[in-house]
Protein backbone atom coordinates (compact mmCIF):
# COMPACT_ATOMS: atom_id res chain seq x y z
CA UNK A 1 0.00 0.00 0.00
CA UNK A 2 1.14 3.60 -0.98
CA UNK A 3 0.25 6.23 1.54
CA UNK A 4 -0.02 9.89 0.87
CA UNK A 5 0.35 11.69 3.95
CA UNK A 6 -1.56 15.33 3.78
CA UNK A 7 0.74 18.41 4.61
CA UNK A 8 -0.28 20.40 6.69
CA UNK A 9 -2.50 18.45 9.07
CA UNK A 10 -2.95 17.91 12.68
CA UNK A 11 -2.62 20.22 15.74
CA UNK A 12 -3.33 24.28 14.46
CA UNK A 13 -1.58 27.08 16.99
CA UNK A 14 -5.19 27.41 18.18
CA UNK A 15 -5.37 24.32 19.29
CA UNK A 16 -1.59 24.30 21.05
CA UNK A 17 -2.18 27.32 23.00
CA UNK A 18 -5.26 25.64 24.58
CA UNK A 19 -3.78 22.41 25.57
CA UNK A 20 -0.82 24.58 27.04
CA UNK A 21 -3.45 26.58 29.02
CA UNK A 22 -4.85 23.68 30.46
CA UNK A 23 -1.23 21.99 31.08
CA UNK A 24 0.25 25.29 32.76
CA UNK A 25 -2.89 25.74 34.93
CA UNK A 26 -2.58 22.01 36.09
CA UNK A 27 1.37 22.70 36.57
CA UNK A 28 1.37 25.85 38.62
CA UNK A 29 -1.78 24.64 40.93
CA UNK A 30 -2.02 20.91 40.93
CA UNK A 31 -5.13 19.01 39.96
CA UNK A 32 -8.38 19.56 39.96
CA UNK A 33 -8.49 22.38 37.03
CA UNK A 34 -12.05 22.34 35.54
CA UNK A 35 -12.87 23.16 31.78
CA UNK A 36 -15.80 24.06 30.72
CA UNK A 37 -16.98 21.36 27.49
CA UNK A 38 -14.01 19.79 25.69
CA UNK A 39 -11.41 22.19 25.43
CA UNK A 40 -10.90 21.07 21.58
CA UNK A 41 -13.13 18.29 20.09
CA UNK A 42 -10.63 14.92 20.05
CA UNK A 43 -11.38 12.27 22.74
CA UNK A 44 -7.44 11.60 22.71
CA UNK A 45 -7.10 15.54 23.95
CA UNK A 46 -9.36 14.87 26.54
CA UNK A 47 -8.60 11.47 28.00
CA UNK A 48 -4.73 12.81 28.66
CA UNK A 49 -5.71 15.78 30.39
CA UNK A 50 -8.26 13.95 32.49
CA UNK A 51 -5.46 12.08 33.35
CA UNK A 52 -3.18 14.50 34.07
CA UNK A 53 -6.02 15.98 36.60
CA UNK A 54 -8.20 18.32 34.04
CA UNK A 55 -12.35 17.98 35.08
CA UNK A 56 -14.58 18.38 31.90
CA UNK A 57 -17.91 20.35 33.23
CA UNK A 58 -20.96 21.08 30.58
CA UNK A 59 -21.27 24.23 32.96
CA UNK A 60 -19.96 27.14 35.74
CA UNK A 61 -22.39 25.54 38.28
CA UNK A 62 -20.21 22.38 38.48
CA UNK A 63 -16.89 24.60 39.47
CA UNK A 64 -16.82 24.57 43.05
CA UNK A 65 -16.33 27.92 44.67
CA UNK A 66 -12.61 27.70 45.07
CA UNK A 67 -11.83 25.67 41.57
CA UNK A 68 -10.16 27.24 38.75
CA UNK A 69 -11.78 27.22 35.36
CA UNK A 70 -10.50 26.92 32.01
CA UNK A 71 -12.87 28.17 29.06
CA UNK A 72 -12.84 25.58 25.81
CA UNK A 73 -10.77 26.86 22.61
CA UNK A 74 -14.06 27.60 20.66
CA UNK A 75 -14.97 30.52 22.67
CA UNK A 76 -18.01 31.14 25.28
CA UNK A 77 -20.91 33.52 25.79
CA UNK A 78 -20.08 37.10 27.10
CA UNK A 79 -22.51 35.57 30.07
CA UNK A 80 -19.81 32.54 30.92
CA UNK A 81 -17.34 35.37 32.07
CA UNK A 82 -19.22 37.29 33.66
CA UNK A 83 -20.63 34.36 36.24
CA UNK A 84 -17.61 33.03 37.03
CA UNK A 85 -16.69 37.01 37.83
CA UNK A 86 -19.80 36.96 39.52
CA UNK A 87 -18.56 33.54 41.45
CA UNK A 88 -15.18 35.14 41.89
CA UNK A 89 -13.76 32.01 39.99
CA UNK A 90 -10.27 32.36 38.92
CA UNK A 91 -10.63 31.56 35.46
CA UNK A 92 -8.33 31.33 31.73
CA UNK A 93 -9.50 31.73 28.67
CA UNK A 94 -8.45 29.62 25.75
CA UNK A 95 -10.37 30.88 22.89
CA UNK A 96 -8.36 30.77 19.60
CA UNK A 97 -7.11 34.60 18.85
CA UNK A 98 -9.10 33.59 15.49
CA UNK A 99 -12.33 32.71 17.10
CA UNK A 100 -11.56 36.35 19.27
CA UNK A 101 -11.17 38.04 15.86
CA UNK A 102 -14.79 36.77 15.08
CA UNK A 103 -16.25 37.48 18.28
CA UNK A 104 -14.91 41.65 17.73
CA UNK A 105 -16.01 41.49 14.19
CA UNK A 106 -19.36 40.69 15.36
CA UNK A 107 -19.38 42.95 17.85
CA UNK A 108 -18.24 45.53 15.68
CA UNK A 109 -20.84 45.04 13.02
CA UNK A 110 -23.73 45.51 15.80
CA UNK A 111 -22.54 48.39 17.47
CA UNK A 112 -22.63 49.93 13.82
CA UNK A 113 -26.39 48.81 13.46
CA UNK A 114 -25.60 46.42 11.17
CA UNK A 115 -27.55 43.14 11.63
CA UNK A 116 -24.85 40.17 11.39
CA UNK A 117 -25.69 36.93 9.44
CA UNK A 118 -23.07 34.05 11.07
CA UNK A 119 -22.41 31.43 8.78
CA UNK A 120 -22.13 28.31 10.75
CA UNK A 121 -23.67 25.23 12.47
CA UNK A 122 -26.44 25.39 14.61
CA UNK A 123 -25.28 23.93 18.41
CA UNK A 124 -22.05 23.82 17.53
CA UNK A 125 -20.08 25.58 20.67
CA UNK A 126 -18.13 28.36 18.63
CA UNK A 127 -21.43 29.37 17.02
CA UNK A 128 -23.27 29.27 20.80
CA UNK A 129 -20.12 31.40 21.45
CA UNK A 130 -19.65 33.93 18.89
CA UNK A 131 -23.77 34.91 18.74
CA UNK A 132 -23.46 35.03 22.65
CA UNK A 133 -20.78 38.00 22.22
CA UNK A 134 -23.96 40.54 21.38
CA UNK A 135 -27.50 40.76 22.15
CA UNK A 136 -30.31 38.30 20.87
CA UNK A 137 -31.75 38.83 18.09
CA UNK A 138 -28.53 41.28 16.36
CA UNK A 139 -26.94 38.14 15.02
CA UNK A 140 -28.88 35.56 12.61
CA UNK A 141 -27.88 32.28 11.76
CA UNK A 142 -27.28 31.17 8.19
CA UNK A 143 -26.51 27.16 8.11
CA UNK A 144 -27.34 26.58 4.15
CA UNK A 145 -27.52 27.80 0.55
CA UNK A 146 -31.53 27.32 1.30
CA UNK A 147 -31.14 29.61 4.53
CA UNK A 148 -29.30 32.30 2.78
CA UNK A 149 -32.13 32.64 -0.03
CA UNK A 150 -34.14 32.98 2.94
CA UNK A 151 -33.15 35.15 5.37
CA UNK A 152 -34.82 38.34 6.60
CA UNK A 153 -32.96 41.32 7.67
CA UNK A 154 -34.71 44.66 9.37
CA UNK A 155 -32.67 46.65 7.32
CA UNK A 156 -30.52 44.88 4.03
CA UNK A 157 -29.07 48.42 3.34
CA UNK A 158 -27.37 47.59 7.11
CA UNK A 159 -25.58 44.34 7.14
CA UNK A 160 -23.00 42.52 7.27
CA UNK A 161 -22.14 38.80 7.64
CA UNK A 162 -19.35 36.61 9.65
CA UNK A 163 -18.46 32.43 9.79
CA UNK A 164 -17.49 29.97 11.93
CA UNK A 165 -13.78 29.45 11.08
CA UNK A 166 -13.77 25.79 10.62
CA UNK A 167 -16.57 25.63 7.98
CA UNK A 168 -15.89 24.31 3.89
CA UNK A 169 -14.29 26.83 1.60
CA UNK A 170 -16.34 25.71 -1.17
CA UNK A 171 -19.44 25.69 0.87
CA UNK A 172 -19.31 28.93 2.23
CA UNK A 173 -18.63 30.55 -0.48
CA UNK A 174 -21.47 29.75 -2.29
CA UNK A 175 -23.88 30.68 0.70
CA UNK A 176 -21.57 34.17 0.60
CA UNK A 177 -22.33 34.59 -3.27
CA UNK A 178 -26.31 34.47 -2.20
CA UNK A 179 -26.03 36.70 0.48
CA UNK A 180 -23.98 38.96 -1.75
CA UNK A 181 -26.53 39.21 -4.36
CA UNK A 182 -29.31 39.46 -1.85
CA UNK A 183 -27.88 42.14 0.24
CA UNK A 184 -25.28 44.47 -2.27
CA UNK A 185 -24.41 46.62 0.65
CA UNK A 186 -23.57 43.85 2.81
CA UNK A 187 -19.83 44.57 4.75
CA UNK A 188 -17.22 41.78 4.50
CA UNK A 189 -15.34 40.22 7.38
CA UNK A 190 -11.75 42.30 7.53
CA UNK A 191 -9.75 39.10 6.31
CA UNK A 192 -11.56 35.86 6.11
CA UNK A 193 -13.06 34.61 9.35
CA UNK A 194 -12.12 30.78 8.26
CA UNK A 195 -8.92 29.94 9.92
CA UNK A 196 -4.80 29.50 8.15
CA UNK A 197 -5.51 25.91 9.28
CA UNK A 198 -8.63 25.22 8.31
CA UNK A 199 -8.06 26.73 4.82
CA UNK A 200 -4.58 24.51 4.94
CA UNK A 201 -5.90 21.40 5.80
CA UNK A 202 -8.65 21.38 3.16
CA UNK A 203 -6.32 22.18 0.41
CA UNK A 204 -3.92 19.69 1.46
CA UNK A 205 -6.90 17.14 1.12
CA UNK A 206 -7.92 18.19 -1.75
CA UNK A 207 -4.38 17.95 -3.60
CA UNK A 208 -4.64 14.49 -2.86
CA UNK A 209 -8.53 12.71 -2.82
CA UNK A 210 -8.26 12.67 -6.67
CA UNK A 211 -4.92 9.93 -6.46
CA UNK A 212 -6.07 7.90 -3.97
CA UNK A 213 -8.52 4.62 -3.64
CA UNK A 214 -9.32 5.64 -0.34
CA UNK A 215 -8.77 8.42 2.34
CA UNK A 216 -9.08 7.90 6.37
CA UNK A 217 -9.09 11.66 7.96
CA UNK A 218 -8.22 11.23 11.70
CA UNK A 219 -10.46 13.35 14.03
CA UNK A 220 -13.97 13.08 16.46
CA UNK A 221 -17.39 13.15 15.08
CA UNK A 222 -18.24 16.33 16.73
CA UNK A 223 -14.84 18.32 15.41
CA UNK A 224 -15.98 20.64 13.21
CA UNK A 225 -13.01 20.80 10.75
CA UNK A 226 -12.49 16.79 10.63
CA UNK A 227 -15.85 16.49 9.11
CA UNK A 228 -15.35 19.14 7.00
CA UNK A 229 -12.19 17.42 5.48
CA UNK A 230 -14.56 14.30 4.78
CA UNK A 231 -16.74 16.34 2.33
CA UNK A 232 -13.95 17.96 0.96
CA UNK A 233 -12.23 14.55 -0.02
CA UNK A 234 -15.55 13.06 -1.55
CA UNK A 235 -15.80 16.92 -3.27
CA UNK A 236 -12.65 16.12 -4.99
CA UNK A 237 -12.81 12.81 -6.06
CA UNK A 238 -12.49 10.29 -3.42
CA UNK A 239 -16.11 8.76 -2.30
CA UNK A 240 -14.16 6.05 0.08
CA UNK A 241 -13.38 8.93 2.53
CA UNK A 242 -14.09 8.56 6.35
CA UNK A 243 -13.77 9.75 9.69
CA UNK A 244 -11.76 7.62 12.35
CA UNK A 245 -10.79 8.10 15.46
CA UNK A 246 -7.83 6.41 15.77
CA UNK A 247 -6.47 3.07 14.48
CA UNK A 248 -8.98 0.74 16.52
CA UNK A 249 -11.89 2.63 14.02
CA UNK A 250 -10.45 1.48 10.81
CA UNK A 251 -12.62 -0.82 8.97
CA UNK A 252 -9.67 -2.95 7.30
CA UNK A 253 -12.56 -4.33 5.07
CA UNK A 254 -13.41 -1.84 3.69
CA UNK A 255 -9.92 -0.84 2.58
CA UNK A 256 -10.14 -4.70 0.94
CA UNK A 257 -8.41 -3.82 -2.61
CA UNK A 258 -6.89 -0.09 -1.67
CA UNK A 259 -3.47 0.55 -3.16
CA UNK A 260 -3.25 4.32 -2.62
CA UNK A 261 -4.59 5.21 0.52
CA UNK A 262 -4.64 9.14 1.71
CA UNK A 263 -4.23 9.83 5.18
CA UNK A 264 -4.64 13.36 7.01
CA UNK A 265 -5.70 14.40 10.69
CA UNK A 266 -8.46 17.41 11.62
CA UNK A 267 -6.92 20.30 13.26
CA UNK A 268 -7.70 19.13 16.76
CA UNK A 269 -6.29 15.47 16.36
CA UNK A 270 -2.72 15.08 17.51
CA UNK A 271 0.11 13.51 15.49
CA UNK A 272 0.43 10.43 17.25
CA UNK A 273 -2.97 9.21 16.30
CA UNK A 274 -1.80 9.50 12.73
CA UNK A 275 1.55 8.00 13.38
CA UNK A 276 -0.29 4.41 15.10
CA UNK A 277 -2.07 4.45 12.26
CA UNK A 278 0.45 4.15 9.93
CA UNK A 279 2.24 1.52 11.91
CA UNK A 280 -0.86 -0.36 12.11
CA UNK A 281 -0.79 -0.31 7.99
CA UNK A 282 2.50 -1.90 8.71
CA UNK A 283 1.32 -4.75 10.46
CA UNK A 284 -0.97 -5.65 7.59
CA UNK A 285 0.73 -4.29 4.15
CA UNK A 286 3.71 -3.96 2.78
CA UNK A 287 3.48 0.42 3.11
CA UNK A 288 5.27 3.21 1.41
CA UNK A 289 4.62 6.41 2.51
CA UNK A 290 5.03 9.87 0.66
CA UNK A 291 4.91 13.25 2.14
CA UNK A 292 2.32 15.64 0.11
CA UNK A 293 3.73 19.02 1.52
CA UNK A 294 1.05 21.90 0.36
CA UNK A 295 1.68 25.15 2.21
CA UNK A 296 4.51 25.72 5.51
CA UNK A 297 2.45 27.05 8.19
CA UNK A 298 4.47 29.11 11.27
CA UNK A 299 1.48 30.60 12.90
CA UNK A 300 2.13 30.83 17.03
CA UNK A 301 -0.03 32.19 19.16
CA UNK A 302 1.29 33.02 22.94
CA UNK A 303 -0.85 31.34 25.80
CA UNK A 304 -1.64 34.18 28.59
CA UNK A 305 -0.82 33.93 32.23
CA UNK A 306 -3.01 31.19 34.19
CA UNK A 307 -4.17 32.00 37.75
CA UNK A 308 -2.63 31.08 40.35
CA UNK A 309 -4.75 30.13 43.39
CA UNK A 310 -3.52 32.03 46.64
CA UNK A 311 -2.20 29.92 49.18
CA UNK A 312 -4.11 29.55 52.74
Amino acid sequence: MHVLLAAPRGFCAGVERAIAIVKEALRANGPPVYVRHEIVHNRHVVDELSAMGAVFVDELDEVPADGIVVFSAHGVPKAVPAEARRRRLLFADATCPLVSKVHRGVEHHVAAGRTVLLIGHAGHPEVIGTMGQVAPGTVLLVETVADARVVAVPDPERVAYATQTTLSVADTAEIVAVLERRFPAIVRPRGDDICYATTNRQRAVATIAARVDSLLVVGSPNSSNSRRLVEVARDAGCERATLVGSAAEIDWAALHGCRTLGLTAGASAPEILVQEIIEALRRRYEVTVEDVHVVDENVRFRAPPVPVRQAV
